[in-house]
């Protein structure tokens, strides 16, 4: 049976059924709580899940939904583009994000 994919939206709209429904904006070298406008630095962010998407029709639309809970049990989204139009500083902050802060099975496609 072949697995129909999904599209970022469909994730975040779950996640947010779930109670993820803080949304995150990198700014000024930080993930920005677009609410409480609080920084998050990257020690105090945890990935509970992640997923990469391809877009179908134009293989440069590419993106990764981070599944985010933060040091004071804030849960949320944050979506990040990859690829050729990638930006280099916010991509360079979740790989500063400690690997002992991502779930075991951080990988979406696992957990559905």
């Amino acid at each position: 049976m072949k697995r129909e994919q999904k599209h970022e939206t469909d994730y975040i709209k779950k996640y947010q059924d779930e109670g993820y429904t803080s949304n995150y904006l990198f700014a000024d070298g930080a993930l920005l709580d677009s609410e409480t406008k609080y920084a998050y630095q990257p020690d105090e962010i945890f990935i509970v899940a992640h997923h990469r998407y391809e877009g179908m029709s134009d293989p440069d639309d590419m993106s990764i939904l981070y599944i985010i809970e933060t040091k004071d049990q804030k849960k949320g989204t944050h979506l990040l583009g990859y690829g050729p139009t990638a930006d280099l500083e916010e991509a360079e902050f979740f790989k500063d994000i400690p690997k002992a802060n991502y779930a075991k099975n951080a990988d979406i496609n696992e957990l559905t």
